[in-house]
C-alpha cells in the first residue's frame, strides 16, 4: 500500500461509525431565567416589583398569564414561598407579550417568544430578608408539539430601610378598583395540578406535595446538539475522500487558476466558492425543517412506506458503491450547471459550487440523507445546523485550494484507495438499510428481522468487510493489491473485533453498545441458560393482558399495555403505577432498557415495587371503533392504540417525548417528578426509590 494510502487510512476510522451516530436523542433545554428587585432603595411598607426576565430556546415559547385560565394552557404564576419578609401586592403581570388566536384551544392566547418579562410587584415588610418562592410556567413549541411544565425556584436577599406604609398602589395597574388586581394574599394562592382534562379517567383531585428526585439535566440539549453538529462536520470531511469529491480538487484549483490579475480578488472569488456550497447545503436544511412537524415527524419515523423507501435506497447505494452498477444524475442537468459556471463572474462562482454539489450526489447522497433523517423529529434547527456543519467541512478545503494552489502538489493521487474508500461506504450502507426495515418491522408485527435475525445479518455482513479489508474479497474497480498498510490492517483487526463482540448476542447478550439499534430484546428467538432473562413474565392479573399477544416488556417484568387494566392491578396489589410512554422506533427507549434497566437493583425494583404498564406511541392497531375519540388537543380523531396513547401523554403531562416515565399513586396523582432519558442508574434508583416512598407516606 502506498504512503498516500496509508494516510488517507486513517480518515476511516472517523467514518466506521459515522452514519450510525446521528440518530441521539436531544433534550429540551429551559429559559435562562434572571431575577431581580426594583428599585434598589427599598423602604419597609413601600411596594417593589420582582422582575423575572427570561431567554427562551430558539423554536419555542412561554405562556403568559393574561388570559382564560380555563381556555387550556398553563398559565405562568410566581407561588411565594410563607414568609413575613414581604406580601403579594397585585397579580402578576406580563410585560408586552404576543397575541394570537389558537386554533387548538379556540381562543385568544398570549405568550413570549426569544425574550419574555414579567413583573411581579410586593410589598416589602422587613429591613432584611428574602422573597422567596417558585415560578410555574409551561413552555412550547408549535412545530414539534411538545409542551413541557417547568418550575423554577426564586431567592433573592434584600435590605431595606424603615419607612412609612403606602395606604394604596400608587399605579394604575395595581389599583384595588381594578378586578383581576384585587390583592393576592400568599394564602389565596395555590399550585395548580399538572394533570388537565383528557378522555382518560385521571381523577381530578388537589395536587400534593411531590418527590423530589434527581431528574435529568437540561444541559444535555446543548452537548447532544454541538455533538450532532460535530459529527455533521465529520461527515462533511469524510465526504472529501470520496471517488466522487476528490478529483473535484484539481479542476477546483485549475477553475480559479488565471481567472483574476490580483490575488487579492481570487482570494474573494475562492471566499465566494466556499460561502455558496456552505449555503447551497444550508438551504437544504432549511428546506427539510420547514416542512417537519410531530405529525411528520412520527409518519417519517415509523411509518412503514418511509422506512421500507430509505432501506430500498441504502441498498440502491450499497450496490453502486460495491461496483455492481454506476449512480450518476442526469448529464443534461450536470452540463447546464457547468455551462453557466464557465460564464465568469460572481454568478459563475456560484454555479461552480452547484456543479461541485450535483457531481459529488452519488457519493455525499447517502451520507446527508443521514444527517436529514437524524434530524427528522419536528426540530427546526438541528437539520438547518447538521447541513451547516457538513456544508463547512466541505467547502474549507476547496476554498484553501483555491486560494492556495501549491498545495495541490502535496496531495496523495487518485488510484486504488479511493475505490477501496468507495466499497467500505458500501458495506455500512448495506448494513445501516437493515435499521429501516427493522423499525417497520417492529411496527407493523411483521415478525421478519428478529433480534437475532437483525445479528446474523451484520455479523455476515462486517465479516466480508473484515476480510475484503485483508484483501481476501476482490470487487469490481479494485486494484491489485499486492500488500497491506497498517492502518487497513487495523481497520481489519477493528472490524472482527466489533464482529466477535456482536457474536453472543445470538443469544441475548445485551450488546450494550448496539442498544437502541437493534430491534428490542423480546423479539430474540435464541436462548442461553443464565442469561437475561426475556422470558414471558407472569402477573397476578385475573384476566387476560390487554395487547399482550402484540406487545412485551423486556427483561422479564410483569406489566401492562392498557392504563386502565394497569391501574386496577396497581391498586389490587397496593402498588405505585410506573408509567413506561415508549415507542417501537424509540432509539433512546432501547437504551435506557438495555443500560438501566437491566442494571440488577433497577430490575429487582421494576419487578417487584412497582406495576408497569407500557404505552407504546407509535403502535398501529386500529381499535374497535366504540372506542374512538376525538382528542381535546388537535381536534383529530384518534383511531389507533398508539395515537391515543400519544394524545394521552400529551394532553394529561404535556409531553410528547419518549422515553418518559410517569408514576402514580391509587388517586392517580404524579408522586415523583417524571422523567425523560438519562442512563444515569444510580438517578434513576433514587427516581423509583423517592417515589415509592412518597407513595407509602401516602398510604
Amino acid at each position: 500500500m502506498s504512503q498516500a494510502s496509508q494516510k488517507i487510512g486513517w480518515f476511516l476510522l472517523p467514518v466506521f461509525l459515522l452514519i450510525s451516530l446521528f440518530s441521539q436523542a436531544q433534550l429540551v433545554k429551559p429559559p435562562k431565567w434572571t431575577f431581580t428587585l426594583e428599585p434598589r432603595d427599598l423602604q419597609v411598607g413601600e411596594s417593589a416589583s420582582l422582575i423575572l426576565e427570561a431567554e427562551i430556546p430558539v423554536g419555542w415559547y412561554v405562556y403568559s398569564n393574561d388570559f382564560e385560565k380555563d381556555l387550556g394552557p398553563l398559565l405562568t404564576e410566581f407561588i411565594p414561598a410563607e414568609s413575613g419578609d414581604f406580601a403579594i401586592a397585585t397579580k402578576l403581570k406580563a410585560i408586552n407579550p404576543r397575541k394570537k388566536f389558537d386554533e387548538i384551544w379556540e381562543g385568544d392566547v398570549t405568550y413570549f417568544m426569544g425574550k419574555g418579562r414579567f413583573e411581579q410587584p410586593i410589598i416589602i415588610k422587613s429591613t432584611s430578608g428574602v422573597v422567596k418562592g417558585s415560578l410555574e410556567y409551561q413552555m412550547c413549541s408549535d412545530l414539534t408539539g411538545q409542551c413541557i411544565n417547568y418550575e423554577q425556584d426564586i431567592e433573592i436577599e434584600f435590605t431595606a430601610k424603615e419607612g412609612t406604609p403606602k395606604t394604596q398602589p400608587s399605579s394604575e395597574e395595581s389599583s384595588p378598583t381594578n378586578s383581576e388586581n384585587t390583592e393576592i394574599t400568599n394564602e389565596t394562592i395555590s399550585k395548580d395540578s399538572l394533570i388537565t382534562e383528557t378522555p382518560f379517567s385521571i381523577a381530578e383531585t388537589e395536587a400534593v406535595d411531590i418527590a423530589q428526585p434527581i431528574d435529568f439535566t437540561a444541559e444535555g440539549e446543548t452537548e447532544s446538539l454541538w455533538g450532532f453538529m460535530v459529527l455533521a462536520f465529520l461527515a462533511g470531511l469524510a465526504a472529501l475522500i470520496t471517488p466522487c469529491v476528490f478529483p473535484m480538487i484539481p479542476m477546483t484549483v485549475s477553475f480559479f487558476t488565471g481567472r483574476s490579475k490580483k490575488r487579492s480578488e481570487g482570494i474573494r472569488q475562492a471566499f465566494i466558492y466556499g460561502i455558496s456550497i456552505i449555503a447551497i447545503y444550508t438551504i437544504a436544511g432549511t428546506a427539510v425543517a420547514s416542512i417537519q412537524g410531530p405529525e411528520f415527524a412520527n409518519w417519517l419515523a415509523t411509518h412503514w412506506i418511509p422506512n421500507v423507501f430509505f432501506f430500498l435506497i441504502f441498498i440502491v447505494f450499497a450496490l453502486a458503491f460495491l461496483g455492481m452498477f454506476e449512480l450518476t444524475l442526469p448529464s443534461s442537468l450536470v452540463n447546464k450547471m457547468d455551462a453557466k459556471a464557465e460564464k465568469g463572474g460572481l454568478g459563475g462562482v456560484f454555479f461552480m459550487a452547484f456543479t461541485l454539489v450535483l457531481v459529488s450526489f452519488s457519493c455525499t447522497g447517502p451520507i446527508v440523507g443521514s444527517i436529514l433523517i437524524s434530524s427528522a423529529g419536528g426540530e427546526l434547527v438541528k437539520p438547518v445546523l447538521g447541513m451547516f456543519s457538513f456544508g463547512l467541512a466541505f467547502a474549507i478545503p476547496f476554498t484553501l485550494f483555491a486560494i492556495f494552489p501549491e498545495w495541490m502538489q502535496r496531495l496523495p493521487k487518485s488510484g486504488g484507495w479511493l475505490n477501496s474508500v468507495k466499497v467500505v461506504l458500501g458495506f455500512l450502507e448495506l448494513a445501516l438499510a437493515f435499521k429501516f426495515l427493522s423499525i417497520a418491522d417492529l411496527v407493523y408485527h411483521w415478525g421478519i428481522l428478529d433480534r437475532d435475525i437483525f445479528l446474523a445479518i451484520w455479523i455476515v455482513i462486517f465479516s466480508a468487510l473484515g476480510l475484503y479489508l485483508l484483501g481476501k474479497i476482490r470487487l469490481p474497480h479494485d486494484s491489485k493489491l499486492e500488500h497491506i498498510g497498517v492502518p487497513r490492517l487495523l481497520l481489519a483487526l477493528l472490524t472482527f473485533a466489533f464482529v466477535v463482540h456482536m457474536i453472543p448476542g445470538l443469544w441475548g447478550a445485551p450488546l450494550k453498545i448496539l442498544s437502541g439499534y437493534l430491534p428490542p430484546i423480546t423479539t430474540q428467538q435464541f436462548k442461553i441458560e443464565g442469561g437475561i432473562s426475556f422470558d414471558e413474565p407472569s402477573t397476578n392479573s385475573p384476566q387476560e393482558i390487554k395487547y399482550g399477544d402484540l406487545l412485551k416488556i423486556p427483561h422479564g417484568i410483569p406489566g401492562y399495555f392498557d392504563y386502565e387494566q394497569a391501574l386496577e392491578a396497581a391498586k389490587r396489589e397496593g402498588k405505585p403505577l410506573l408509567i413506561d410512554f415508549t415507542g417501537h422506533g424509540c432509539v433512546n427507549c432501547r437504551k435506557m432498557e438495555e443500560n438501566v434497566w437491566v442494571d440488577l437493583q433497577v430490575l429487582k425494583r421494576l419487578k417487584e415495587d412497582f406495576v408497569m404498564v407500557a404505552l407504546y406511541i407509535d403502535e398501529r392497531l386500529e381499535l374497535p371503533e366504540n372506542e374512538w375519540y376525538t382528542s381535546t388537543y388537535d381536534g383529530k380523531l384518534k383511531k389507533t392504540l398508539g395515537k391515543q396513547n400519544a394524545d394521552f401523554q400529551i394532553t394529561r403531562f404535556n409531553n410528547n417525548a419518549q422515553p418518559y416515565y410517569v408514576i402514580l399513586d391509587h388517586n392517580e396523582q404524579l408522586v415523583a417528578k417524571p422523567r425523560g432519558y438519562n442512563t444515569d442508574i444510580s438517578a434513576f434508583v433514587e427516581f423509583l426509590d423517592g417515589a415509592k416512598k412518597e407513595f407509602e407516606l401516602r398510604n
